[in-house]
């Protein structure tokens, strides 16, 4: 079906509708207490429910058809991806059709086809008429788990840099402009490993160049930043957590969400009058809730597991309560680093300053969000996230260093070097399907590795990606790690 067709139908219906239709868009696993609520009050708008409804509807429906940002390529560039491949993939698209290709595509770069035309992307805001692809947030933050699209999960397949620098190998051949992700990557590394990205240096270059209140200032581009990738967290912890980030320094708030879009075309204005609509995504966002896990679970060994948690894990990470989640509790606990002991590059790359920096600008309402929170600007270090939904969100740590929460509970047995599969899922060890490897393969005979195949494996001895600490499961024998790693499950 036509793109364009798909959008004005879902725009023409009832907003009830048009919430259940957009749901349906990005998987059918978004909150059910929001549809819920918006089934209850159909007519009845002044009701706090239907409004939250409303508003969450809005700004899903602002991710998929909304473009925040300038295109970042077109249609006939993403048509021509496949001649930048290395063999044998080059071969096997030449001979396949157009359709078999944007499938190919999609798989390479970690995209998931959007249902309704799978010839474009969910993470992409795709213009049906000028064919512009224009990348959303929810390249990050929309993934899938054993083939299943689920709302708000990292796309732990995201291969960023590996498309940009194919994209730009493209571009000159068909001579078009650069963009900005085009130009930016030449300076600023995206993602040393598919599924993460250098996102928190985005963000201090993109804030270099704005005065507080957001005006645009010329300053020279910073050479001393600390490069790291970084995991993206589920969206469905955002509701029970009051701030952001693995150090957890920035309030939470709907201009937060909008600080990636710096670009030089977004000028203050612009952002002032986005702050609805980003109100909207924000509620989206809150409305998530954690997928359950879809397989059988040993219920009597997973009780064994919850009293081990309690007794073990509850203090930082909380306690939970399928059946009554309003008596779960999470403390939103930042560990210590010398205490957690897991890679502390990301803890040492951002100064006070810089948090501060953030906090006191128009993002932070200059100053009043983070008023409470004045123990975040220079954090101790890590804050222990919520493990809602734990099963589906892998890999583990901050910095994505660790494949399945099996691995997670054996600390020595964690691999050095791993390389996922496309969509392939580990039931046994909960979480990604995966090669597991001494170190990193160089390529056999004359060849080389390219860029896009290194990045696809994660090679834990590089600066930022250690897969050490979090040792606290070494206090349990191997039955309670069994009996835990089956309790997860049920999170």
């Amino acid at each position: 079906m036509n793109a364009s067709r798909v959008d004005r139908r879902v725009r023409a219906l009832p907003a009830r509708l048009r919430w259940a239709a957009l749901a349906a868009c990005v998987g059918t696993f978004v909150s059910v207490v929001a549809l819920a609520a918006a089934e209850r009050n159909v007519g009845a708008t002044t009701a706090p429910e239907a409004g939250t409804a409303t508003a969450a509807a809005r700004g899903l429906e602002r991710l998929l058809l909304r473009a925040y940002l300038p295109p970042d390529f077109d249609q006939q560039v993403f048509d021509d991806l496949w001649t930048t491949w290395e063999e044998p993939a080059r071969a096997r698209a030449e001979q396949a059709d157009m359709p078999e290709r944007r499938r190919m595509a999609m798989e390479r770069y970690g995209l998931t086809p959007h249902p309704d035309d799978p010839s474009r992307s969910m993470q992409y805001v795709v213009d049906p008429s000028s064919g512009s692809w224009t990348m959303s947030c929810l390249a990050c933050h929309q993934g899938q788990v054993d083939g299943r699209v689920i709302p708000g999960l990292p796309n732990a397949n995201y291969a960023l840099e590996t498309l940009t620098e194919e994209v730009r190998m493209v571009k000159v051949r068909q001579r078009k402009p650069f963009g900005h992700m085009d130009v930016g990557s030449l300076f600023l590394p995206l993602g040393t490993t598919n599924g993460t990205t250098n996102a928190v240096m985005f963000g201090v270059a993109l804030m270099r160049h704005r005065d507080p209140d957001l005006s645009i200032v010329q300053r020279p581009p910073r050479f001393d930043l600390v490069h790291h990738d970084m995991d993206a967290p589920p969206w469905w912890h955002y509701a029970k957590r009051r701030s952001l980030y693995a150090d957890g320094f920035a309030p939470k708030g709907h201009r937060i969400l909008m600080q990636f879009l710096l670009v030089k075309e977004n000028g203050p204005e612009k952002l002032h009058g986005w702050e609805d609509e980003f109100r909207d995504i924000e509620r989206w966002i809150e409305s998530l809730e954690a997928p359950r896990w879809p397989w059988p679970v040993e219920a009597t060994l997973a009780e064994k597991g919850r009293a081990i948690f309690l007794q073990h894990c509850a203090d930082c990470h909380g306690t939970y309560d399928p059946a009554g989640p309003a008596r779960e509790t999470y403390p939103d606990r930042i560990v210590d680093i010398a205490e957690v002991g897991t890679d502390r590059v990301r803890f040492d790359s951002l100064t006070a300053k810089e948090r501060g920096e953030l906090n006191n600008s128009w993002f932070g309402h200059m100053g009043a969000d983070a008023a409470i929170m004045k123990d975040r600007e220079s954090p101790a270090g890590y804050v222990a996230p919520p493990l809602d939904g734990i099963w589906a969100s892998a890999p583990y740590l901050h910095n994505g260093s660790v494949p399945t929460l099996w691995h997670l509970l054996h600390p020595a047995q964690r691999p050095a070097v791993w390389k996922r599969t496309a969509t392939g899922y580990d039931r046994a060890r909960v979480g990604l399907e995966v090669e597991e490897m001494e170190k990193m393969p160089t390529g056999t005979g004359q060849e080389k590795l390219s860029s896009a195949e290194r990045r696809r494996h994660f090679d834990t001895s590089k600066p930022g990606k250690s897969a050490k600490g979090h040792d606290f499961p070494d206090a349990l024998d191997e039955e309670e790690k069994t009996a835990v790693l089956e309790y997860l499950k049920t999170l």
